[in-house]
């Protein structure tokens, strides 16, 4: 089918016009939110296979820096050119990154491998977000939140079940060589969906110096955070070296935000009241959500006892969940005027689970711990459709790709971030060396105590960073959710 013409681009789509293109943006939805949960529980055996279990954690801070980097980019594309170029050309970076990891002879490969992956995964759901406000008024989208739940129930579910069977039967590299079926009938079902999309495009200006300051602030803030505990003392002169060194490159960054014409964040949307403050719940909550889904595999293996696939099937809890709250919070937000009490309560229930297995690491039946696990993302899940609909509702269609960019670089710094804070911490208090600890881990000899005690300080980690999310939703402002596609108006 041929792009639409102007005068047809004018005209308001049916039901069935945006079933297609949704359907469409599904199929790329599901290829990034599969490899976010098929590789937490491969990660153990691919810290074995290369013996070095203290980068591990760059794996998946690597996909989520670049992933971090490009998506204000991305964002600024799909104004410029529109949904489906953009869309298509992450789908074909997401599939060169999955060849050369599946092809990877080391860490460093690897990890290179997931920096390119990143550049075209970070791009699709934040494209998927843009294109979903695009068509769908804020208060008629939990009318299309079924769709959406089939993919993140299915990927939520086959993702950790599949990474564990791959990593314990077959092998690891299969996680990544899945990728390439899957991105080509993504990118074939995409094309055709998205020449329905009306056209709304918008010319913007690319700050690449500003996501350059802004990775080699956030690459210095990892390193330190991977470094400090193994290689060096936390108070030796590289390590604060690089903190000091990250401190100067933010302040950059924030200069360059303040004076470019038209920066990587620009202020225009920073300035919203509604913005300042969903931004950095939904930052503080993907965070968390990300950093225990790459760390509890090493907690339920290590601690528990359980075997990468046994492992996979428990970690399904904690990702379902997250799918039913945000499934659940997309439906009732828009039949309800307080939308905001669906996350309040979310995140109490979510910081209340991770206290228990604070306070009890180690002792509690597996089931005790999935069913926390589950509550835990129920609880997370009502914070990213309220938090992303509340900013894209507050600002106007021009800037819809640009904030729903912002949104999603700091859900993915956020969850560098805590991913690399909380792979510190295992590191850094289980008293053991990361090779030592893998190898006792994959005999079954592991010593739980340390290790347990280790996560009970991730799990204290994870709720006070709830509780700054809670806080952040608390000072959101309220605003009534438009029920059709007036502009909103720009902040004062």
């Amino acid at each position: 089918m041929d792009a639409r013409s102007p005068e047809v681009a004018d005209a308001p789509l049916s039901h069935a016009e945006i079933r297609v293109i949704v359907t469409g943006v599904m199929v790329a939805m599901f290829l990034s939110a599969l490899d976010q949960t098929i590789i937490a529980t491969a990660l153990p055996t691919i810290g074995s296979q290369f013996g070095d279990l203290e980068s591990l954690s760059w794996i998946v801070t690597a996909y989520l820096l670049t992933g971090t980097a490009v998506t204000p980019l991305v964002g600024k594309l799909a104004d410029i050119h529109g949904p489906r170029p953009v869309l298509l050309w992450s789908i074909a970076l997401f599939l060169v990154g999955s060849v050369a990891c599946a092809l990877a002879p080391g860490m460093m490969w690897l990890i290179a491998g997931r920096a390119v992956q990143g550049l075209g995964g970070g791009g699709l759901i934040a494209l998927a977000q843009t294109i979903i406000g695009i068509l769908i008024a804020p208060r008629e989208r939990g009318r299309y939140q079924g769709y959406f739940a089939i993919v993140f129930i299915t990927s939520s579910i086959a993702g950790p079940i599949l990474g564990g069977f791959f990593a314990e039967h077959l092998h690891w590299s299969l996680i990544f060589w899945i990728n390439v079926p899957l991105g080509l009938v993504a990118a074939a079902m995409s094309d055709r969906a998205l020449r329905r999309l009306p056209a709304h495009h918008h010319p913007h200006r690319l700050d690449i110096l500003g996501a350059v300051l802004m990775c080699a602030a956030t690459v210095a803030l990892l390193l330190a955070l991977s470094w400090g505990g193994t290689h060096f003392h936390w108070l030796s002169l590289p390590i604060l070296g690089l903190l000091v060194l990250s401190v100067l490159l933010w302040v950059a960054f924030s200069l360059r935000v303040a004076t470019a014409s038209e920066p990587l964040v620009p202020t225009a949307v920073l300035a919203n009241p509604v913005v300042r403050t969903g931004v950095p719940a939904a930052a503080f909550a993907m965070g968390t959500l990300i950093g225990l889904s790459i760390q509890m595999p090493l907690y339920l293996e290590g601690v528990l006892g359980l075997t990468a696939s046994q492992s996979g099937v428990a970690l399904i809890p904690l990702m379902a969940g997250v799918v039913v709250g945000a499934t659940g919070a997309g439906k009732v937000m828009s039949t309800v005027t307080h939308y905001k009490r669906l996350p309040v309560v979310g995140l109490i229930a979510s910081i209340l689970a991770l206290a228990v297995l604070a306070l009890w690491p180690i002792g509690l039946h597996v089931s005790v711990v999935a069913a926390a696990m589950g509550v835990t993302g129920i609880g997370l899940g009502t914070v990213l459709p309220v938090s992303t609909v509340a900013v894209q509702n507050a600002v106007p269609l021009p800037q819809m790709g640009t904030a729903t960019g912002v949104v999603n670089l700091f859900r993915s710094l956020g969850g560098a971030v805590l991913t690399a804070g909380f792979g510190a911490i295992v590191i850094g208090l289980s008293g053991m060396e990361g090779s030592e600890l893998l190898e006792r881990l994959l005999k079954g000899h592991a010593q739980v105590a340390p290790l347990a005690d280790a996560f009970r300080w991730v799990f204290v980690a994870g709720a006070l960073a709830l509780v700054a999310s809670f806080l952040a939703i608390l000072a959101m402002e309220e605003r009534p959710l438009r029920s059709g596609h007036m502009p909103a108006p720009l902040p004062e």
